[in-house]
């Protein structure tokens, strides 16, 4: 008589992933927050089948980064910096200062430290594309509509 085993754990192959687009509209949303929903998705963390190890999330469009809302005084008081590894060589950039520029590189800063450093953290924010307009040339993939603002209310801007 043999018993059957039920307490297997069920592990995603390349196979079992079915990868989705969405499209997110960035308009007055908290960077923060919005940042986390996009890093869960980017990972594949919303999904029943998610595996640690595996490429498991969807491709995201971010339009309107340029209308990005930073809470509290961080648009004038957080810092970016970048050495050149030569003595003297640290850079510091503001918010303001790098919004002005490439609205685009404040959200995968973002994104990209939500990430797992390495091969897969790598491969997981490349399927996360960010316009500072309204125009974005991925409309033949049909991507879903992802509403962040109403996943919860403090996920946008309050007046």
């Amino acid at each position: 008589m043999s018993i059957k085993k039920l307490d297997k754990t069920f592990s995603a192959t390349p196979k079992d992933i079915q990868r989705k687009w969405y499209i997110v509209d960035a308009t007055d949303l908290v960077l923060g927050r919005l940042s986390v929903v996009l890093a869960d998705y980017l990972r594949g963390k919303h999904k029943a089948y998610y595996t640690p190890h595996m490429d498991c999330g969807d491709n995201i469009v971010v339009i309107n980064a340029d209308k990005i809302h930073l809470t509290g005084n961080k648009y004038d008081h957080k810092v970016y910096y970048k050495h050149s590894q030569y003595p003297g060589g640290l850079k510091t950039r503001t918010v303001k200062d790098v919004m002005s520029k490439f609205p685009e590189r404040v959200i995968e800063a973002a994104v990209k430290n939500m990430v797992p450093k390495g091969p897969l953290g790598r491969a997981v924010v490349n399927k996360l594309f960010i316009y500072s307009g309204t125009e974005h040339p991925h409309a033949a993939q049909k991507p879903e509509k992802l509403d962040v603002a109403a996943m919860n209310p403090k996920n946008s801007k309050r007046n």
